[in-house]
């Protein structure tokens, strides 16, 4: 069993989770994640890790409430756990030596993974520019720990509620057009948004990473849940990556593949809070 001990809300419908895992936190690196399962009966649910302690022997995870399992680890809380916390799992991160300027872009909730990132690159003392969209001020999450960890930090929102309007495509436009010179840029978020922002950077001749997060089941390669089309070639996300050249990645296929079972996952929604009304009501 794995322990829980931290649990905090970081936006609507967002929350930080701190889990007692030593043998995970012992090797994880960024761009790994685990794969966890609540109980017996739970489902397979993969998320990338957004920190680690070794020497705590502690995981953060943080996770969208969106679908049946991740309303079920949100009904959970400190002190409670989790019955399987597996990883860390896919290829970590590799970074080259020779990389002096990093731009990281983290998109709503893909601001989680792009953080362990950008840590990982201001650490080795890499010049980071650290670049987070959301759709309003509200939903911002991580922007202290991003400040701390990059050289330059700019939030966009959509609507501007921030003070800042725009989309991470129109503030690394910016950066690029202003003389930053880019040896990387790491872009982490929406499937469209990685797509947008890859056509921008290969207009500039910009390498540029992304990180797939299909569907996935197993972890280890073996189901081809979450095959992901690089280069004409069929990858695994969860043993190949999840980091992949974006601009060889056929993100419409990804888009496509994402949409597959959401009827089936609405219906799982649906079946739980039903279950839970049941038992308010008889309680």
């Amino acid at each position: 069993m794995y322990r829980i001990l931290e649990k905090k809300v970081l936006g609507p419908q967002v929350t930080k989770m701190v889990i007692d895992a030593p043998a995970v936190a012992k090797k994880a690196e960024p761009g790994q994640f685990i794969i966890f399962r609540i109980d017996e009966k739970g489902e397979r649910v993969p998320l990338t890790i957004a920190d680690y302690d070794r020497e705590a022997g502690t995981v953060t995870i943080i996770f969208q409430i969106v679908g049946k399992t991740t309303t079920q680890l949100n009904e959970l809380n400190a002190g409670d756990s989790l019955l399987d916390f597996v990883g860390p799992l896919g290829t970590a991160s590799h970074f080259d030596e020779n990389v002096k300027k990093v731009a990281v872009i983290g998109g709503g909730l893909g601001t989680a993974i792009a953080y362990p990132q950008a840590k990982k690159l201001f650490h080795m003392g890499k010049e980071v520019d650290a670049i987070i969209g959301f759709r309003n001020k509200d939903l911002i999450i991580l922007e202290d720990e991003m400040r701390q960890n990059s050289t330059n930090l700019f939030v966009v929102t959509d609507d501007g509620s921030n003070g800042n309007q725009g989309f991470v495509t129109d503030a690394l436009k910016k950066q690029i057009e202003a003389g930053a010179n880019y040896d990387l840029v790491i872009a982490i978020g929406p499937l469209i948004m990685m797509k947008f922002v890859c056509q921008l950077t290969k207009q500039y001749g910009i390498k540029t990473i992304v990180s797939m997060n299909p569907v996935m089941i197993d972890g280890t390669g073996m189901c081809g849940g979450c095959r992901v089309t690089v280069g004409g070639k069929t990858k695994f996300a969860c043993v190949d990556g999840p980091d992949f050249d974006g601009h060889e990645v056929d993100f419409d296929e990804a888009m496509r593949r994402q949409q597959m079972y959401k009827t089936e996952e609405a219906e799982s929604l649906r079946d739980h809070k039903c279950r839970l009304e049941g038992m308010a009501n008889n309680g």
